[in-house]
């Protein structure tokens, strides 16, 4: 083979093999439901607690005692979250009933109240129970509310991640969510969130989250939870830390947890 001909027989393996690079290659959009779905267990038991700390350093301290089930052939995941301590929200519960395609259901008990509320969508970006989490940050987003562009990659806890950006497709979903758009930091290697940086509705910063420790729960289907996480506040120095103490995967979860009924036996 002539000199002219090898070059020409490299730069086409060259071409070939960026072509089916191209091929591979994911989308935004991809990337991010991707994200998502390596977070749905089949089941889980879990203790968690709940540290909120103000913009002087006061804490308060919460625990939690959450469960988790798939429904739907994984379409939908069922939450319950019970508070329980401090006295003042002992027995409080959260029933979560996680849509992919439509917005969530959400029941709230007040003990002190005997009485379950449902949380509307126009509820979505109010704290949940003081915290700088979100009722909308307790479930992932409908995909097809947001737009979605690959940044750049960023390296982050020694992880190498897509940068991307999150963006509502209008003011409506804005609204409901709290920001003007989301920028997500999701490992490479395997699609796990690793933090993300919120803008308020003028475009201002407003809250950063990282995540400090991830677990995989399920090797055989690579299924993880998010075992540390710190939400701060940047407009009012507040911080919310969740940490999970105990936790077990369980695809055999009671149904029975998932109900109203079970939510208001306090």
């Amino acid at each position: 083979m002539n000199k002219s001909k090898f070059l020409a027989a490299i730069l086409m393996i060259l071409f070939i093999g960026s072509s089916l690079t191209a091929q591979v290659e994911l989308t935004a959009k991809e990337i991010m439901d991707k994200a998502f779905e390596v977070t749905k267990l089949a089941g889980s038991e879990a203790v968690s607690t709940m540290t909120i700390i103000d913009g002087k350093g006061r804490e308060r301290v919460r625990e939690i005692a959450m469960v988790t089930k798939l429904y739907d052939n994984g379409d939908t995941e069922k939450r319950l979250l019970r508070f329980l301590a401090p006295p003042d929200v002992k027995g409080t519960g959260l029933l979560v009933f996680d849509y992919e395609t439509k917005d969530d259901d959400m029941w709230l008990f007040m003990p002190a109240l005997r009485k379950t509320r449902r949380i509307v969508s126009s509820e979505r970006a109010k704290s949940f129970m003081g915290s700088e989490f979100s009722y909308a940050d307790m479930s992932p987003p409908i995909l097809d509310e947001f737009t979605y562009k690959v940044l750049s990659d960023k390296e982050v806890e020694g992880t190498l991640c897509w940068e991307i950006e999150m963006v509502p497709v209008d003011e409506d979903i804005a609204d409901e969510n709290g920001f003007s758009r989301r920028i997500a930091y999701i490992g490479k290697k395997d699609f796990v969130i690793r933090g993300a940086v919120y803008y308020d509705l003028d475009g201002e910063l407003h809250k950063e989250l990282s995540v400090k420790e991830i677990r995989e729960l399920d090797p055989v289907n690579h299924r993880y939870r998010l075992i540390h996480m710190i939400m701060v506040n940047k407009q009012n120095d507040r911080k919310s830390i969740l940490k999970i103490n105990e936790i077990q995967f369980n695809p055999n979860v009671k149904d029975d947890y998932f109900t109203t009924r079970y939510l208001e036996r306090y």
